[in-house]
């Protein structure tokens, strides 16, 4: 791949999440003669808003992530699986962990985005993260473990009452004994803050029906092995108060994964700059999709559908570019939210309905599973959701 023309029609997508794997899929659907290389060092793409359904049982692993090799299977996508240690956009050039120099004619950049400390002191060191599938088996762990110990330290701290930390907590209180206790703690006047109303009334009834502690207002000024410091923004004489705990989740911010070698003008608080056909202001053989970009003209969450969303118009405009075709303007589609509260049950805001508990849990799988980025694992794990094995129904 070193030895390749910079004009030899090659597209290059860096990252396999939502954005880089939609990109990749929608080039060669919709014109199937097209050069397209993955970059991507991990080997299974992981569905995370199913992340929780894994760690409570309710799903399979295959389902929730399946392998790059299974899902690129006869696209004739080219798949590296290695780290991008640089990019040099004004040679057109992609340098990979393992001296790989990939020359592209096109670029995505759908690096996503990474767990960020706030800048709060001792969050990498003590706290766990929940973005990845080793986090799944990690919080088991933690469960089993705090579900069969004698320790008096039998509480839980989750920091940040999003959409994560909340389903989070909702999901792990399901699965631990009730004498442990989870402590939410949220910086805002309430749960899910950017959430649609509905769902954060859902919410809250959850939380409190699983007696889990709220902590509003409140801000964690540090992480330390076994405690907390934490401090009520509410009160401008508020003390500093400890809180001691078995397991912290640090689930209050992302920042994007910036890759390296591409120029400070490029961005705007860490993000690449892009115009409304997504592609990177100044580089006009760049597009940047998902958490890494910004368009300063329309400003949106960074949320899975957006990034699948951009997948698809970054698609058609390479194709239209290498076509001498006009492009296409990105207009974002909020198809609603989708939240699980504890086993077997969820929240929808969106797909013209508004409901939630068990039906509305049914209703999100079923939701998910056609976002599948294949046909066919999505109707696999239908058939092992209506079907199970034991020859039970599932609902």
């Amino acid at each position: 791949m070193s030895g390749n023309s910079p004009n030899s029609g090659l597209i290059v997508v860096i990252g396999g999440g939502f954005g880089g794997l939609t990109t990749a899929l929608s080039l060669v659907r919709h014109r199937p003669n097209t050069s397209v290389v993955l970059i991507e060092p991990r080997s299974k793409f992981v569905f995370l808003p199913l992340l929780y359904e894994l760690l409570s049982g309710e799903l399979k692993r295959w389902e929730v992530a399946p392998s790059y090799s299974s899902l690129l299977k006869g696209k004739g996508i080219v798949l590296v699986e290695e780290y991008v240690e640089k990019i040099d956009i004004n040679k057109k050039q992609v340098f990979t962990s393992l001296n790989k120099i990939i020359n592209y004619h096109k670029l995505v950049i759908a690096t996503g985005s990474k767990p960020d400390a706030l800048g709060v002191p001792g969050v990498f060191e003590n706290a766990l993260m929940f973005n990845q599938l080793n986090d799944v088996e990690i919080l088991k762990g933690l469960i089993s473990r705090m579900n069969s110990s004698c320790d008096n330290r039998k509480t839980i701290i989750i920091v940040g009452a999003g959409a994560t930390g909340v389903e989070l907590a909702c999901k792990i209180s399901d699965l631990l004994s009730e004498d442990i206790t989870i402590n939410l703690i949220e910086i805002g006047d309430r749960v899910l803050p950017k959430s649609h109303s509905f769902n954060q009334e859902q919410a809250e009834q959850a939380l409190n029906k699983r007696r889990i502690k709220i902590l509003l207002r409140t801000r964690v000024l540090r992480v330390n092995r076994d405690n907390v410091q934490i401090q009520n923004v509410a009160q401008s004489d508020s003390q500093n108060v400890s809180l001691g705990y078995a397991g912290l989740i640090w689930t209050a911010g992302v920042k994007p994964t910036v890759p390296l070698g591409i120029a400070s003008e490029f961005f705007s608080e860490e993000r690449l700059v892009i115009d409304s056909s997504l592609r990177v202001k100044g580089a006009e053989d760049v597009f940047a999709i998902g958490d890494i970009a910004c368009d300063l003209n329309s400003l949106s969450m960074g949320t899975a559908q957006l990034a699948m969303q951009h997948g698809e118009v970054a698609a058609q405009n390479i194709i239209a570019l290498c076509e001498k075709r006009p492009l296409n303007h990105f207009e974002y589609v909020d198809r609603g939210e989708m939240l699980s509260l504890g086993i077997g049950k969820a929240t929808i805001t969106g797909l013209g309905i508004t409901i939630s508990g068990p039906l509305a849990f049914r209703l999100r799988r079923l939701a998910y599973l056609s976002k599948m980025p294949s046909l066919s694992l999505g109707i696999r794990s239908a058939g092992s959701w209506f079907l199970p094995l034991d020859g039970k129904k599932a609902f």
